[in-house]
């Protein structure tokens, strides 16, 4: 199922290897915002996180979530995300952080994980959209 929420003129920097930059609110009010590796299925994105991380702790507590892309090739064109958490699924095996060190590092393994860490994929809902460029 295709997205409607996400304009088709910058469906493009879903499918790069660009970075989004994940907006949560904080315990105490606070804004914490991170860069994350990212995939899109054409309707829900998808980033990697540890439990031990801010913005999973953020997200269990409050699941609206705004996500900043500015296109690799074009600093001045960006999309802009806002939605909310579908759905934490367990990264069995680490199958996803994986796929996305192939994409992002062309490295079979991702390399900077320790023996503790456990991690999910966030799952997001895309709700609203803007753009410039």
């Amino acid at each position: 199922m295709a997205n409607q929420i996400v304009p088709e003129s910058h469906l493009d920097i879903l499918r790069k290897r660009s970075f989004a930059h994940v907006a949560t609110l904080g315990p105490n009010g606070e804004l914490h915002s991170s860069p994350v590796w990212f995939d899109f299925d054409g309707e829900f994105i998808y980033f990697s996180t540890t439990k031990a991380r801010q913005k999973y702790k953020n997200l269990k507590a409050n699941k609206k979530v705004a996500l900043s892309l500015l296109d690799p090739d074009n600093p001045y064109r960006y999309l802009e995300i806002r939605g909310e958490v579908e759905q934490f699924i367990p990264d069995e095996g680490n199958k996803f952080i994986d796929k996305l060190a192939k994409k992002y590092l062309s490295l079979e393994h991702y390399p900077f994980d320790s023996v503790d860490d456990e991690r999910v994929i966030i799952k997001i809902k895309p709700l609203k959209t803007s753009k410039m460029g």
